[in-house]
């Protein structure tokens, strides 16, 4: 058989394997099936001689006669070992899924109202009930103070809301609306819009538009350009419906009275009229005949307007005293109308809106009987639309007005009602303290995530360049060969599972009988003969992960009759004549370990959390030297056992790590994900729990590749690959039903992503085929799995579903189109916009598949060799990328999903490629 062309290097071409296609070519090895290619010319510059170097060698043709027992009488105890096996990791993921049960949190609705009936027809009758009785004991005052921050309390300057928060509930605001353009704040008009829609509004123009002055007419009054205001929301993607808190309550025979502009928007009904309305409290008269009363305490707004505008038409922030000074009189203004209120009112105070150019979290009290009966005591506000404790939403007090009146919610109405959910810190400091902490942990993060993610698209692009030099001069390192030596293999022998090798009686098997198919089956035109395959003792790359010691195997755990390939002269597969270059230089080591460090960065953004690090003086670099610290933690156990001989063995412990850590944190509430630079931000509102599009990316990339490595180190102790392809389905079908559950990680778009990523991953690992009829058929259970998942959330009531079940009702209502489109532009927006998460991964991508799995000038086949000794690597890297791709095309995070996918899984995957290279050694002639 002729040889391969030598390269320019003076080293035959390593057979890289194509990545163009995801059908894998058939082979007798199940553990590495080869992607065949969809495009014939994808190399054009192959010779004859290098297109046969590219073929299915025959080691990947006869592999599989390695995994089989060496004899007979070893067939019933490795069925055995498959079976205890199998036994223990079914109960292992029994447990699992009991513990996981019963650390879900139940909705807070539910927990907080024992006598709510779980029945929405229940709910909706004694609602209707209520509201057929009349709403004359019902009393709500609902007060706005556009921009009041806790910070803005004080004992002294503020003692009404003093007194309101030691006896009420409190909570941190998300005020979210629609933004004016170019500013991601919330102005007064557009908050009080909100209210008036249960829905984000916003108005049209540049800059923050005061609130029209209502015509008044004796009583009543009318806002001016109504119908202009409520044209715009369609524009907007979210479709608010202007007027329907105040027409609700009127069309029940309801009274609502406003004092103040900006409350005439929020009382308005649908077109632009209330029965009552007054320009200031003084003039509001008598307010016990009126059900529902909304007042503006404007004195934070109107000094803020006084300000000078910015270029985008926002004034400037206000000096510290002056805003002092107005919170000292919105303060007197809330005194006076709590005076004047009937008895048994619930009232509840909020700062709607933002008074800076800069977003922040803002007041939210409530004192008096809450909407399940119990008066709002003492203690932290929640709602299920955040499931966090101290937080809740705009949206919500819009909800929280219309249920304490014993009136049925609106669909359109997004908010859920604010419920009390416990004590809080012992005295109103403490609580003011913890809420203003949240504010502030809000703004750094505002102000670091963006040179954050700057620092790590730099430091990984620096990185893959660092890596690609390095391995670019150990290529250089190989030429040129001295005469009468033989030029270093890029073709390491496959690997050996432990429990397969034979009995000591026995010869240990050489190379010829691993790779030459003589062995198995009768020779063909393309097998070579046992003469062009020297007889190769078991390597280091043979042992399991716990067995394997970090410089090679010992003659006692390798019975053989030949010495060790580590005790004799050799050549590396990345050395020269005589000297192991590749596991003995200490550049490559150093990129294994910045290449461990680095795929453990994105989970440790998350753990980042445990500790405060927004409150030490330099918030930037206190996130990134906490992220560090804990990926140096991570990568310190990485390497810390005998896994970290193995090719796949740092790798599983990094991704096991981040599988394990995000299913835990969305289990228990999503605690790590609020304030993380790669998590929610409670400022913008997009999502207070379950799993967000960049966690997804980070956890679904884990655990695919965890279960990878997990895969390797069972196979390798000559467990059945049913065995392990059950297993890895067992603990993935967890991990897609926790992303998809409502209660856990409540993510719509993530759930096909996953379950599509997880087939092509446990269709390679059986060796199966990946056809386009089996991957249109498991994107077809994944749509069925989370429509499911969607179903059952619409059909538990209103005040506990998710966004799954709000979606489905969407689609009821016939408005899932405006979601779609509203969610496709923003992922257009991210992936265009976000051109450096774009060109790290593009970046990265060609570092995958043009330095480490092809070989050039610029790179060893690496990727090929950590194929060979580990097949499995190969299963969860596609699985992984199949993931994030079509999660890019699902979620509207666009591009970062397959940025922070690729974040963790090419670092991992180069640490493995470093390692198979030290492994690989060859004898010399």
């Amino acid at each position: 058989m002729p040889h391969a062309t030598p390269n320019r290097d003076g080293a035959h071409p390593t057979p890289a394997p194509s990545t163009t296609g995801l059908t894998p070519t058939r082979t007798a090895d199940a553990t590495a099936p080869r992607l065949r290619s969809e495009h014939p010319t994808a190399a054009p510059h192959q010779t004859p001689a290098t297109h046969a170097a590219t073929r299915p060698t025959p080691a990947h043709a006869s592999a599989r006669s390695v995994l089989q027992p060496a004899s007979k009488a070893g067939a019933p105890k490795r069925t055995r070992a498959s079976r205890r096996a199998l036994g223990t990791l079914v109960l292992t993921l029994g447990l699992a899924t009991a513990t996981c049960l019963s650390l879900a949190p139940f909705p807070a609705s539910a927990a907080t109202s024992p006598g709510a009936s779980a029945n929405p027809s229940t709910t909706a009758a004694r609602q209707h009930q209520q509201s057929a009785q009349g709403l004359d004991q019902a009393h709500v005052a609902l007060i706005g103070v556009p921009g009041l921050e806790w910070s803005d309390l004080n004992p002294s300057r503020t003692p009404h809301l003093w007194s309101l928060l030691s006896q009420g509930a409190s909570a941190s605001l998300s005020t979210r609306a629609v933004p004016p353009p170019d500013r991601g704040i919330t102005c007064p008009t557009a908050g009080w819009l909100t209210i008036s829609a249960g829905q984000r509004a916003g108005t049209a123009g540049k800059g923050c538009l005061q609130p029209p002055t209502p015509q008044l007419t004796g009583e009543a009054a009318k806002i001016p350009d109504w119908p202009a205001l409520s044209a715009y929301q369609s524009e907007t993607g979210f479709d608010a419906q202007l007027g329907t808190l105040g027409q609700l309550v009127t069309d029940n025979g309801g009274k609502v009275a406003a004092i103040g502009p900006g409350a005439a928007l929020a009382g308005a009904d649908k077109s632009g009229n209330i029965a009552k309305y007054a320009p200031t409290l003084d003039a509001a008269g008598d307010l016990t005949p009126y059900n529902l009363i909304i007042m503006e305490a404007a004195d934070l707004a109107t000094a803020w307007t006084a300000q000078p505008l910015d270029e985008y038409g926002v004034p400037t922030p206000l000096p510290a005293a002056a805003r002092q000074a107005a919170a000292t009189k919105a303060d007197q203004q809330i005194g006076a109308l709590i005076a004047k209120l009937p008895p048994n009112t619930t009232t509840l105070v909020a700062g709607i809106s933002d008074v800076s150019p800069i977003a922040h979290l803002h007041v939210a009290i409530a004192k008096g009987p809450s909407p399940n009966g119990r008066p709002y005591d003492h203690g932290y506000l929640t709602a299920t639309s955040t499931r966090q404790d101290a937080l809740v939403t705009i949206t919500d007090l819009t909800a929280t007005a219309i249920q304490l009146l014993g009136l049925p919610a609106p669909r359109q109405v997004v908010g859920r009602p604010w419920q009390p959910n416990g004590p809080t810190a012992a005295t109103p400091a403490e609580t003011v303290a913890e809420l203003a902490d949240g504010d502030l942990a809000s703004q750094v993060l505002r102000e670091v995530r963006g040179p954050f993610f700057a620092v790590l698209v730099t430091v990984q692009l620096l990185f893959y360049a660092f890596a690609a030099l390095a391995l670019h001069r150990r290529r250089d390192t190989t030429s040129p060969t001295p005469p009468g030596t033989r030029p270093p293999s890029t073709n390491p022998p496959p690997t050996e599972a432990l429990s397969t090798s034979p009995p000591p009686t026995e010869p240990s098997p050489s190379a010829s009988s691993i790779t030459d198919p003589s062995a198995t089956e009768p020779p063909s035109a393309e097998s070579p003969s046992a003469a062009e395959h020297p007889s190769t003792p078991p390597s280091a790359t043979n042992l399991p992960l716990t067995d394997l010691p970090p410089t090679g195997p010992s003659s006692a755990e390798h019975p053989s009759s030949e010495p060790s390939p580590t005790a004799q002269e050799g050549t590396s597969a990345l050395g020269t004549p005589g000297g192991d270059f590749a596991s003995s230089s200490k550049l490559l080591k150093s990129v294994q370990i910045v290449a461990v460090i680095s795929g453990a960065i994105p989970v440790s953004t998350f753990l980042a959390q445990l500790v405060p690090w927004w409150t030490l003086p330099v918030p930037m670099l206190s996130v990134i030297v906490t992220i560090v610290a804990i990926a140096g933690l991570i990568t310190a156990l990485a390497f810390a056992g005998p896994w970290r001989a193995h090719v796949l063995g740092p790798l599983t412990v990094v991704a096991a790590v981040t599988s394990l850590a995000l299913l835990i944190d969305v289990m228990t509430g999503s605690k790590l994900q609020v304030n993380a630079v790669t998590g929610y931000e409670p400022v913008t509102g997009g999502r207070f729990y379950g799993f967000s599009n960049i966690a997804f990316a980070v956890y679904a990339t884990g655990t695919i590749l965890g279960l990878a490595g997990v895969a390797q180190w069972l196979l390798s102790r000559g467990v059945s690959r049913v065995v392990v392809v059950t297993a890895c389905a067992l603990y993935g079908g967890l991990a897609v039903f926790a992303d998809g559950w409502p209660s856990w990680g409540a993510d719509f778009g993530g759930v096909p992503a996953f379950v599509i990523g997880l087939a092509v991953f446990l269709i390679l690992l059986s060796g199966k085929r990946v056809s386009l009829l089996r991957l249109l058929l498991v994107g077809l259970v994944g749509a069925a799995f989370v429509g499911a998942l969607s179903v059952f959330d619409w059909l538990r009531p209103d005040s506990q579903r998710t966004h799954l079940g709000n979606f489905v009702q969407q689609i009821i209502d016939g408005q899932a189109w405006t979601v779609v489109g509203r969610k496709f532009s923003a992922m257009i927006g991210v992936t265009v916009g976000n051109w450096s998460l774009t060109l790290l991964s593009l970046v990265a991508l060609a570092f995958l598949f043009l330095i480490l799995d092809r070989p050039s000038r610029w790179g060893a086949s690496a990727l090929g060799q950590a194929y060979r000794v580990a097949p499995t690597l190969r299963a969860g890297l596609f699985g992984a990328l199949t993931c994030a791709f079509v999660g890019f095309l699902m979620n509207d995070s666009g591009i970062a999903i397959p940025a922070m996918a690729l974040t963790v899984a090419v670092p991992l995957t180069l640490a493995a490629c470093v390692r198979a290279l030290q492994l690989t050694t060859v004898p010399m002639e």
